[in-house]
């Protein structure tokens, strides 16, 4: 699929540049078609799951069963109830403490929900704004950048699906650019601190209150963490659980998620922040191999943070309910780990190296990771006809494509992230989504470039924002990254979602969606 009609495909999906689904490709190489193949063994890791829930599954018709027989009961039928279990004390004594020690060790090994009660995207200011003409003219004046780099950046620039009002650092607006860790310090404290003093305002959570805190960035990763830093900025307390993710790309968002779910059925009655960002002042590619010019062309400055909840009373207020993380990671596969991969040029220059398999690898993760999530997130009719569909495939070996599932069914909206535009195309077309399912992640690609790891959330804000989540509706988050890996997160709205003050669309929202340049 190419993006712009020439011989060359770009797209992104890492995380500043690890996760990145932004690569150089020739026009035949495409998104696999997953029509064509799917490995049964992640359709079983599924049903794993659904079978992982069967007796709660199960206790739930005997449940109404119980129900009904007690309603048709009329006094007499209670009486003679009565009188039976006075005769037999030491049968109702032995039933009684079943039932309690099932119920206490159902109560014991439940899983906590987990709440996000709110959520903050950062928005840069406008003076650091990067249309596309002074992005060139920066890049040429910088003379880091031969004539054929600059045609190849101007050229992916045009078919990168990014408006002229994305962002990028402070020290990538001077001539020449002045990258360095106090540099690129200031950058990690400006987009952090902006999305957590949004958060805390709107959710009136005092910093004391927080007992986890994890925090993903791919590629700056400086000595104290960047959880340490947020740590001394808002005097969070003593016996914090403080996580900070490095290197993990563009799903590393997702992956943070999960990690703060684990933590929160451990810890009692906590919250967690989730803050999931990508740094590029130190990452900017001063060199002329074209595979690794493709990030600089694409990333851009983002940030998003995330309180989640185990408290009981946190439902009232809370946005959202997770209900599942599906992982899949690659990297067992020599091509899949080396497919993004931070070196050094032949002029001693580090950027990150994007593989020309890449698109082939993401597509390979994606429908591993589907067809893990179908079983516990689809309509047991299209479970069926998608079961059905291997079976007779693997049984009697026929030229049958497998049953493709209707997502649609099982979700509301779609959260793709905004990586490059070739790959919103080729998820659309293989999921057979509608132009509306993939609208915010277009806009968020157009308005905020891509923000790695953060850029779900931009995509979810911009659907609050056009007031499009319904109580009970069903938000699907998927993401790539380096390693290579492909991460899917599930939520539920528990209200009509509004959004919050100060996010990220407030200003611009009735601009969008805009027409896109085909």
């Amino acid at each position: 699929m190419d993006p712009g009609g020439a011989t060359h495909v770009a797209t992104a999906c890492s995380g500043s540049t690890a996760g990145q689904v932004g690569v150089q490709i020739h026009q035949t190489r495409r998104l696999p078609d997953f029509l064509q193949s799917v490995n049964l063994k992640y359709v079983k890791l599924g049903y794993h799951y659904l079978i992982s829930n069967l007796l709660t599954l199960c206790f739930i018709p005997l449940i109404i069963v119980t129900l009904i027989e007690a309603s048709q009961m009329d006094l007499s039928d209670i009486q003679q109830l009565w009188l039976h279990l006075q005769y037999n004390l030491v049968s109702v004594i032995i039933c009684s403490a079943v039932l309690v020690f099932g119920l206490t060790v159902y109560i014991m090994t439940r899983p906590r929900p987990v709440y996000l009660v709110d959520y903050a995207c950062y928005r840069p200011p406008d003076h650091l704004k990067a249309p596309y003409h002074r992005f060139m003219e920066h890049s040429r004046l910088t003379q880091d950048f031969d004539d054929s780099s600059l045609e190849f950046q101007r050229k992916i620039l045009e078919r990168s699906g990014l408006g002229e009002e994305t962002y990028v650092p402070e020290a990538m607006h001077y001539i020449p650019p002045r990258p360095s860790m106090a540099a690129a310090r200031e950058e990690a404290e400006q987009v952090m601190y902006g999305a957590l003093d949004n958060l805390f305002a709107n959710t009136h959570v005092k910093p004391k209150d927080i007992g986890i805190l994890v925090v993903n960035c791919s590629l700056f990763n400086p000595t104290p963490s960047l959880s340490a830093m947020i740590v001394n900025k808002y005097k969070l307390r003593g016996n914090i659980r403080s996580f900070n993710l490095g290197g993990m790309g563009c799903s590393a968002g997702v992956i943070a998620a999960d990690l703060a779910k684990d933590l929160l059925q451990i810890h009692r009655n906590t919250y967690a922040i989730v803050v999931s960002t990508e740094n590029i002042t130190q990452n900017w590619y001063f060199g002329n191999k074209k595979s690794m010019l493709i990030p600089n062309c694409l990333f851009r400055v983002g940030c998003s943070a995330v309180l989640l909840s185990n408290k009981s009373a946190d439902w009232r207020r809370a946005k959202y309910k997770l209900v599942h993380v599906v992982r899949t990671h690659r990297g067992a596969d020599d091509k899949a780990f080396r497919c993004v991969y931070q070196e050094q040029d032949d002029k001693g220059k580090t950027g990150v190296s994007l593989s020309k398999d890449l698109m082939a690898i993401a597509g390979g993760a994606l429908k591993t990771n589907i067809t893990t999530l179908g079983p516990i997130v689809l309509p047991i009719s299209e479970q069926l006809l998608f079961f059905s569909s291997l079976v007779v495939k693997k049984l009697f070996n026929a030229n049958v494509k497998p049953y493709i599932p209707d997502f649609k069914l099982a979700f509301d909206h779609f959260c793709i992230h905004a990586g490059g535009r070739a790959v919103i195309d080729e998820l659309e077309k293989n999921l057979q989504l509608l132009p509306i399912h993939v609208e915010a992640s277009r806009m968020t690609l157009h308005r905020f470039g891509n923000t790695s790891s953060s850029s779900i959330w931009y995509e979810l804000a911009y659907m609050e924002a056009k007031g499009r989540i319904r109580k009970g509706n069903r938000v699907w988050q998927i993401a790539f990254g380096s390693g290579f890996k492909c991460n899917s997160a599930v939520w539920e709205a528990l209200r009509n979602v509004k959004p919050s003050r100060n996010g990220p669309w407030e200003d611009c929202i009735d601009k969008y969606p805009v027409k896109l340049v085909s």
